[in-house]
């Protein structure tokens, strides 16, 4: 499982012109969910996601998590994360896990978070525009695998 985290003072997503998911202070994460992935991943995931301390103390130094600040997470289903664009020019994304398997994860991610903090997400498989303004910017990526 990847997820690639913005910190950001806003993020929206959009999906046929109309705002179904919109923060304030907080993180938007793109995540992305691997065909091999378990709950052993999400677990990961979440608590990387709810403990990480990329928000500045009060003398500026990355040393405060998401719920010590009382942010808000917007969490965006993201398939071509696990795109691999090692060989040739176009990416392949057959590592990617089906929605069969991905939606109960995602579904999962958004029922863990929101026990925690406020969480808006997107829409599984739909065509969305994402705008944020990035604090920082501060941009963390995070694998479950432990690659990076």
């Amino acid at each position: 499982m990847r997820a690639v985290v913005q910190r950001v003072n806003g993020a929206s997503v959009t999906i046929e012109g109309a705002v179904t998911g919109k923060i304030e202070k907080g993180y938007m994460v793109l995540l992305g969910i691997h065909e091999n992935d378990t709950e052993k991943d999400l677990d990961y995931i979440c608590d990387k996601l709810l403990n990480i301390r990329i928000f500045e103390d009060e003398e500026g130094k990355m040393n405060r998590s998401i719920l010590d600040v009382g942010g808000a997470i917007l969490l965006v289903s993201q398939f071509t994360l696990c795109g691999d664009a090692r060989k040739g020019r176009r990416p392949g994304f057959s590592h990617a896990a089906r929605p069969e398997k991905a939606i109960p994860l995602y579904e999962e991610a958004i029922r863990r978070l929101r026990e925690s903090l406020p969480v808006e997400t997107g829409e599984f498989g739909a065509d969305m525009q994402v705008a944020l303004v990035n604090d920082g910017p501060v941009t963390i990526l995070l694998d479950s695998e432990r690659t990076f």
